[in-house]
């Protein structure tokens, strides 16, 4: 039995339901495949960081998210420096924590509330892909085998992807700590914020969930037992004790396991019809708390892509712009991370004592702070853009204001992220709307004492595709067709 859709993702996690829910809102039929049949209240991911959720924010969710997590102002750098957010030019000057499963269930909302068809219960067994599209074998949960046909394939199922590997995409790298202990843990003594030390013997690192339990992740230097071996909460309350000088009085775990951390990533994120995102196509450190970020930023920048090419008002080689873009992003979220867990590890007293001073001098210095929180929350990422272009091209979009009752085919957003909520193109604009890009755009003005430049073209994800100071018509229309694809005919009147 054959089934088909115009776009599969194999993988229901934060990545391939974000992919989802954007595909469906631009009106591409979308099927996710997830092996598990139930979701998880386990979780390894709990850091939302402010460029994530201004994503979610264009996507109309940011606010139920934030109702049920936890607030952290501040971020503890190496040593006992700490790097204020609230400064943040953002709506979101903090870092939101709440457990992945959280996050999940808002994002399976949307997407199933927009048309997205997710199959649990669906294991991925084979995979083949011709010069028409991508054919999968499915194993459903009660052992009937079925292939699912699709124009494009998203592999968005984590570090030991199937998809990744029946393709045969490298995946090199190396195993960068190993027998890291993780434990979900209640509290005698609740903290409302992380706190994190590294000692000579090891690390530990304690953190609120957002719904009465606490991770704890741990190491011991001397401690070093094989992944699979069972972990007892005594070790972790061992060296938690050593590292910050307490347990907490941690108590009933609900979750006790080792792990490893890889840093590995694919060279290519594409192969034909088939692309990789999130975990199964980069995998880091979790210092800093990148992880579920860089997947979900990952979705927003490949969704606009496969909804333009899907749709036809793009050529395929748009889709190319996801590897020059995110690809170089991974390598920095992997370099970064990976040199963060590094410092925590020195042991050695002098080093140490240099490193905390260091960050106490960064943090000091509010010019450097602000750089250095801008770019651990994601508000600095950019995109490369061709020489000669506006200073603003390839940045994030600042979620400008609007002018009252503006815009086309989305109500009267007051925000630009509201506006953004479409899944379209934003032209923000003080000059008269343009015509011939209905369906693709929305055009929007900017409030009045606005300090933005006169046009301004958003990309779905966030962007700014295109900017100009004046009004050239011309290379408005140049833009517009380079970005979003040729101009439809106008009815003459």
């Amino acid at each position: 039995m054959s089934e088909a859709t115009e776009v599969l993702i194999v993988g229901a996690g934060p990545t391939g339901l974000m992919l989802a829910g954007d595909l469906a809102a631009a009106g591409v039929s979308v099927t996710v495949l997830e092996r598990r049949t139930e979701r998880s209240q386990l979780t390894r991911a709990f850091a939302v960081h402010a460029r994530t959720l201004e994503l979610l924010d264009a996507r109309g969710i940011a606010d139920e998210l934030v109702a049920g997590g936890v607030r952290i102002g501040k971020l503890q750098m190496i040593g006992d420096a700490q790097l204020d957010l609230r400064r943040l030019p953002t709506r979101f000057p903090y870092m939101l924590l709440t457990p992945q499963y959280a996050t999940e269930a808002v994002l399976a909302k949307r997407a199933e509330a927009l048309g997205a068809e997710v199959v649990p219960g669906a294991e991925v067994t084979g995979v083949e892909q011709d010069a028409d599209g991508v054919s999968v074998t499915v194993r459903r949960s009660d052992g009937t085998p079925r292939t699912r046909r699709a124009r494009y394939l998203v592999g968005a199922d984590g570090m030991s992807s199937v998809v990744r590997r029946a393709l045969g995409f490298p995946f090199p790298g190396r195993a960068a700590l190993r027998s890291v202990m993780l434990a979900d843990v209640r509290l005698a003594v609740p903290q409302d914020m992380p706190v994190a030390n590294a000692v000579r013997e090891g690390i530990a690192f304690v953190s609120p969930l957002g719904d009465g339990w606490h991770r704890v992740v741990a190491w011991d230097r001397a401690k070093q037992m094989p992944v699979e071996a069972p972990l007892d909460l005594e070790d972790v309350r061992t060296i938690t004790r050593k590292a910050l000088g307490t347990d907490f009085g941690m108590h009933d775990p609900r979750w006790l396991s080792r792990f490893q951390t890889d840093e590995r990533q694919v060279p290519r994120y594409r192969l034909g019809r088939v692309l990789l995102a999130g975990d199964a196509a980069h995998v880091h450190s979790p210092a800093g708390g990148q992880g579920m970020n860089t997947g979900l930023q990952d979705a927003a920048n490949l969704a606009w892509r496969l909804a333009a090419v899907v749709r036809g008002w793009a050529p395929e080689g748009l889709l190319d712009g996801y590897q020059t873009e995110r690809h170089p992003i991974g390598r920095e979220v992997i370099r970064d991370s990976g040199r963060m867990m590094r410092l925590a590890l020195i042991h050695s007293p002098v080093l140490s004592t240099a490193m905390n001073l260091l960050s106490r001098a960064a943090a000091a210095v509010p010019p450097v702070a602000d750089r250095l929180a801008a770019k651990a929350t994601g508000l600095a990422i950019s995109y490369p853009a061709p020489s000669g272009t506006h200073p603003r091209t390839g940045h994030r979009a600042p979620d400008l204001d609007l002018a009252p009752s503006t815009g086309t085919g989305s109500g009267s957003p007051t925000r630009l992220y509201e506006a953004l909520r479409a899944c379209r193109f934003v032209l923000v604009s003080r000059f008269p709307e343009v015509t011939g890009w209905e369906g693709r755009t929305i055009t929007v003005a900017p409030a009045a004492g606005s300090k933005a430049p006169a046009v301004l073209l958003v990309r779905p994800d966030g962007y700014i595709a295109w900017a100009a100071d004046d009004h050239d018509h011309d290379a408005l229309l140049t833009a517009l067709t380079t970005w979003v694809g040729p101009r439809q005919d106008v009815p003459s009147t």
